[in-house]
Formats: structure tokens, sequence, C-alpha cells
């Protein structure tokens, strides 16, 4: 059995491997392939910069980037940047994004040399230190992770969920969250909480959080991005629980800044002493920087014992002159007290941390982060992981080999991890969807939805989730018309646009220029045609006083997003399936793109794709496809034939475009 276990931990090590390479390859690829000004355009580089030091934060320097020309790009908050002068690739200097405006961008660094502050770049970074600590905890695995292994292989048998009495913290919760936190608390090893599209699953794990607490447990949550994290946080923020949230403080919302252990630190009853070692410190190496450092050019193979005795003779020896000498031993009796100030620092701030999270009822971080020792100060009873199905088995692994049992809560029917390299493909695979499919009566399905209207979420429902999931009466009858959206003027365009019709498929079938076409070079696709009718659906819609914010393009292809985005106004967002992922807006518009005589429906056929994209919207979708292609698949020729007899279908030819 051991055997078994062993094998498989290897073989994950070895697609870690894979992956990092693939993810660093594709970066390092592109910065060559594009030039700067290309990889602008791209939206992960920004050039042409100078920078200001602004101040100090936690033991970074804020610098603050800036140009007159304004600054459009990719790169947010929490990213890491390199800060090159003209390539990326021969520099080494790496920050962290604090802030972004129109025309700057905030970095911090732990040190800023000179040449950083004038005519700079910079690019967005692949994050190698995911990786480290996936492969750092997969060497050290414990007990509990190691168990949760052998539940994923079936080397271990599951125990039985008891459900668990308890009395709501919040109110409003519906019956299969409470029974997802009652059967939940009454797991001695692990439960699954399968949360669809808009039903309430973070708020469903900040009750279970508050009643693990109230039960006398201590509590890990986590989750793979910092966006979901603080999200958890916010939740938890009035609830009266000792909240301690982990991480940079620049990639933690600036609301929450409180709650995080970097700001715990300073209202510490001992960090007056720990801000006196650090000045005292400070002011020894401004001291000591005054005196020569002792170099191999000065030196000349002297070693430090040798310096100090020669200097305490008051002689020089083999070309180094006493002066040097003299000086040299200065440098190294301050260097020697400067080393010392600054580990009492690092030791006193440890002990100040380990206090903070010992009292703490809750520690927050994302997985990656859960692998820091700080968090190990404390002893988890229960790790409750959000986003469990956009985690790789080893990002998941890090806080569940930390606590004594665990909750994972996501939804396999939606996108999984996206992972870059082919050879690596199995990372994808999750351990929320190895336990469910294995063991599917330790998990609970939420089945209330509060996002959207009752119409946009019967075919989703009955496709993806035998039926099970409905609407809360509060968005049941949703539509644009309780926005203040007029009706249009009749015709085809006002049967598309009325906001009574929220479910609309534009059918491209009986025109010749459907088809989808490739650019050189690219492995993408794009269709014109529907890009133009994505064009006139958004304008239309900003006609009748939809505002802007209110509308999102989807498509599952890069060049048809680009080719989109080139017809709109920047305000518009235009994104692909993934980056809509855990996003709603109130009109979505989404282009199919595929139309071939083949019948060929390419990365189209992963149906969880299909299902992020009609579970985006909350008052109104619009689609746009070729049913002839699109019927090819059984699931895209139900989801045609839906909305022919339900809802709404406008032939293309009557739109006159």
């Amino acid at each position: 059995m051991d055997e078994k276990l062993e094998r498989f931990i290897s073989h994950l090590k070895i697609l870690v491997e894979m992956e990092r390479k693939a993810e660093i390859e594709a970066m390092r690829l592109e910065m060559k392939r594009l030039s700067g000004r290309e990889r602008e355009k791209v939206g992960r580089a920004v050039l042409g910069l100078n920078g200001k030091i602004i101040g100090e934060e936690l033991g970074y320097f804020l610098v603050k980037y800036g140009r007159d020309r304004e600054i459009k790009t990719e790169i947010s908050i929490g990213d890491l940047v390199v800060v090159s002068r003209r390539d990326p690739l021969k520099s080494d200097l790496v920050g962290t994004v604090v802030e972004k405006g129109k025309r700057f961008i905030t970095v911090a660094l732990e040190t800023v040399p000179e040449w950083a502050l004038k005519g700079v770049r910079l690019d967005l970074y692949a994050n190698d230190i995911t990786f480290k600590r996936w492969l750092e905890n997969l060497n050290n695995l414990r007990e509990s992770g190691r168990n949760a292994l052998e539940l994923y292989l079936g080397l271990r048998e599951p125990e039985g969920s008891e459900p668990v009495g308890f009395t709501p913290f919040d109110r409003s919760l519906n019956a299969s969250q409470k029974k997802a936190v009652s059967l939940a608390l009454g797991s001695p090893d692990f439960f699954l909480i399968h949360g669809p599209f808009g039903t309430g699953k973070t708020r469903t794990l900040a009750e279970l959080i508050r009643q693990e607490v109230e039960r006398g447990n201590k509590a890990l949550a986590t989750a793979e991005s910092n966006v979901a994290v603080d999200n958890l946080v916010e939740r938890l923020a009035n609830s009266g629980l000792k909240v301690v949230r982990i991480g940079h403080p620049s990639r933690v919302s600036r609301s929450l800044h409180e709650t995080t252990l970097a700001y715990l630190i300073t209202r510490h009853e001992l960090y007056g002493e720990l801000r006196e070692l650090r000045v005292i410190g400070q002011n020894l190496k401004e001291k000591r920087d005054t005196f020569t450092k002792p170099s191999p050019k000065y030196r000349r193979g002297l070693s430090d014992r040798e310096i100090l005795r020669l200097a305490s003779k008051g002689i020089g020896v083999r070309g180094v002159p006493a002066r040097l000498i003299r000086e040299m031993a200065e440098w190294l009796k301050i260097n020697q007290q400067v080393q010392k100030t600054f580990d009492d620092a690092r030791k006193l701030e440890e002990r100040i941390a380990r206090e903070i999270i010992r009292e703490a009822d809750v520690v927050l971080t994302t997985n990656a982060s859960a692998g820091l020792d700080v968090v190990d100060y404390g002893s988890y009873d229960v790790a409750i992981i959000d986003e469990a199905t956009q985690a790789t088995i080893p990002s998941v692994l890090i806080p569940i080999n930390r606590a004594r049992r665990f909750v994972l809560a996501g939804d396999h029917k939606q996108l999984p991890p996206t992972i870059l390299s082919e050879k690596a493909k199995e990372l994808s695979k999750t351990l929320f969807e190895g336990l469910i499919e294995r063991c599917p009566g330790k998990s609970e399905m939420l089945t209330v939805q509060y996002r959207m209207n009752e119409r946009l979420m019967e075919f989703p429902s009955r496709e993806f989730y035998g039926g099970k999931v409905v609407a809360d009466k509060g968005v049941k009858n949703i539509t644009l018309a309780d926005l203040g959206v007029k009706s249009p003027k009749n015709g085809p365009w006002g049967e598309v646009l009325k906001p009574e019709n929220v479910l609309v498929f534009i059918d491209t079938a009986k025109l010749e220029n459907r088809f989808e076409r490739q650019r050189r070079g690219s492995e993408s696709r794009e269709n014109p045609l529907e890009a133009r009718f994505v064009k006139e659906a958004v304008e239309r819609l900003l006609g009748l006083g939809v505002r802007q914010d209110l509308v999102g393009v989807i498509t599952p292809y890069d060049d048809q997003r680009d080719l989109i985005s080139s017809l709109l106004p920047e305000e518009i967002e235009v994104k692909t399936v993934d980056g809509y992922q855990g996003r709603e807006k109130e009109v979505i518009v989404l282009s199919f793109v595929r139309s071939n005589e083949r019948g060929e429906l390419g990365f189209l056929k992963d149906l969880r794709r299909l299902n992020v994209s009609l579970t985006r919207a909350k008052r109104k979708l619009i689609l746009i496809g070729d049913s002839s292609t699109l019927s090819v698949h059984p699931t895209y020729r139900r989801l045609v034939e839906f909305v022919r007899e339900r809802e709404t279908v406008v032939d293309i030819n009557e739109l006159g475009v």
C-alpha cells in the first residue's frame, strides 16, 4: 500500500517540475519572441517608466513608477513583476505590484538600485515560489497529507459523516447550506461541499468556520486566489472571531489590512522593542558603511581573524597598509553587531507572530502561503479550502497537511486548474473531483442559486446538475427592465434586445460568410461575422441605456477576444471563459466562434467551459453561433433546441447586418 502512495507522490513531483518548466519557458519565450512594444500591447509589460521611492511599508520600499502616457495593462495588484532597463531576461530585480492608477504602478521592492528609477520597464513574471512550496510540501508530507492521498487513491476507506445539530449565526442560510454545514461538522476525516454557480459557497464556509470555532476548534481557511481569501475574511470581519490574514500586505485588499499579520504585529505590546532593534540595526549599518568593507580586492587573501589580529597590533602586511587594516577591522566589528541586532529583531518578530497565531481562532491565507513557517506556529483542527476545484492536488495538500481534518468546497462541473504543460495535464484533475467520484456520500450539493433569472438557470441546471439547482425567489424573475432599461422598437433587433427576452440565440447558420478562420502562425480561431454581431448587440444595449460596466463579452478563443476588443469601447470587459470563472455581469454576450463544414468543435467539447459561459449572466444572455456546426454535439444540440422551444432564436438573415 505504501509503495503505491510513494509512487504517486514521486509522480506528482515530476508533474510539478514539468509544469514549472513550462510556465517559465512560456514566459521567457514570450519575452524573447515579442519586442517590448508587442509585449506591452498584449498587456504583459509597461515601458518608458520613471520611478520614485514614496515610502516604506512593512520592510519593503514602495516605488511609484509613472509616465505621461496612460498605462493599459493586464498586470494587476499582487502580481510579480521584473524591473529592467532593456532586457528583462537579464534582470533579477523582482517586486510585487501594490497599487495601480491610470498613469502609474506602485511596486514593493526589497532593494532599490539606482538604475531602477530611470527609463525602466516592468514585465509580468512567472511565480516560481508557488512551485517551490508545492515541492517542499510533497517532500515533507505528514500524516494528514498522506491520509488525504490514500483516500484519493482508494487505499483507505473514508469514515461516515453524521449530521451535527447547530444554531446558525447567519439566519438567512437555506436548507441545503445548513445541511452542508451540519455534515461537515460531523465528518471525522473530510467533507466536500459542492457549490454550483451562485449558490453561496463562501457564505456557507463562513458559517462553518464560526461553528467550528464555537466548538473550540482552530481553523485554517484557504483558497487558491487572494481574492477568494479576502472574500472569506470580509465575511468574518465583524463576527467577533480573532481573524489573522497571512500574506504579503500588497496582495490583501486595502480595507482588510487590519486583519493582516503584518499589521497585527505593529499593534503588539512588544512592537516598540522590535522597532527599536530595527532602528539600532539601521544606524549601526550606516556607521559600518563609513568604513572600508573587506572585499577580496582589499583583503588580499587575509581572513577576518587575521585582519582583527593585525589591527589590534596596529600593523599592515603584504601591501595592505595599517590604515586599511584598521578600517576593515572596524567594519568587521560593527558588522557583528549589525548581524546580532537584526538576528535579535528576527527572533523577537517570530515570537510576536507565534503569539498572535497561537491566539487566533482562524488563520486565513492562500494555499501556497499556507506553506510558510509562520502558519505552522498554530496547530489546526480543520482546514477549510475554498475554490478547491481550481487548485491542483499539490496545492490543496499544503493546507491539508497542517490540519487534522479537511473540508473542500468547489464545483467540479466548472473549469479545472489551468495547466500549461501538455505532459503535465494530469495535474488538472483535482482532489475534490477524485474524492467526489470515489465517495459521493461524503458530499452535499448547495441547491439554491442567488445570481440569475430562473430561465437563464434552467438549461445548465438540467444539463449539468440533474435539475437540482433552483432560483431563489429574490432573483427568479429579474430582468433588465428592473434597472430601468426600456423596450426597444420592434423588428428583429427588438427581439434580441427586449428585456423580457432573457435568453436569445442569434443563429448564423444560414449565412455564407459565417465561417471561422485562423491567423497565420496561430493555434487560436476568430470569427469576423460573430465579432460584428457582438459589436452591434453591445452598442444597441448601450443605446438603450445599459451601463458599460454591466455588460460583459465572453468567447472561448484568444484571437476572437482580441478581435472583439478592438471593436468595442475599452470599458466593456471582453474575456475568455477562463477570465470569467467566479465572476458575473448583468448582461453577457457570448460568441461561440466555431463554424465550419466539418462540424469541428475543438475545445468547445469541454462542457465545463460551456457551463461557466452560460452561468455568468444575471438578467440577460445573448448567444451568437452557428447552430449547424454546434448541433453536431448532443449537449449543444439540446441547448439550441431548448432556446428554440422555450426562449428566443433570431435568424441572422432577419437582422440585416
